[in-house]
């Protein structure tokens, strides 16, 4: 099994969130699990920045080989940066998710929505 960061939050989408030097943005990508379960990722649809979008609402999606998947925003906030890494090399997703394949900052609502998701020890017992 794949490792779980500590310190993160994550949603039962198989998204995380992860803080920032700055207390109310975050960085959302998808899981280490969540890439494996896909396999190879060739595209990435993201939103702009400035885009704002509410807890649940679908910010983009992930193309793989193997299937399309929506991408769900876990908290409601306004997308402060996109990682335009991704347009030249899709990949980093699957070999580097948590640091190179991050896929957007988030400027957050209410940062101590936090505690409403999941935290490691949750996120691997749901992917047990």
């Amino acid at each position: 099994m794949s490792e779980v960061p500590t310190g993160f939050r994550y949603t039962d989408e198989h998204e995380y969130v992860r803080p920032t030097d700055e207390a109310d943005i975050f960085t959302v990508g998808i899981t280490d699990y969540a890439q494996g379960e896909l396999g190879d990722i060739v595209f990435l649809e993201l939103p702009e920045v400035g885009d704002r979008f509410e807890k649940g609402d679908v910010f983009g999606t992930i193309e793989a080989v193997k299937a399309v998947s929506d991408l769900y925003t876990p908290l409601a906030g306004e997308v402060v940066a996109v990682n335009a890494a991704l347009d030249d090399d899709p990949a980093l997703v699957n070999s580097d998710p948590y640091d190179a394949g991050w896929i957007v900052e988030l400027r957050l609502d209410d940062p101590a929505a936090l505690e409403d998701l999941l935290d490691a020890d949750d996120y691997e017992a749901l992917i047990g």
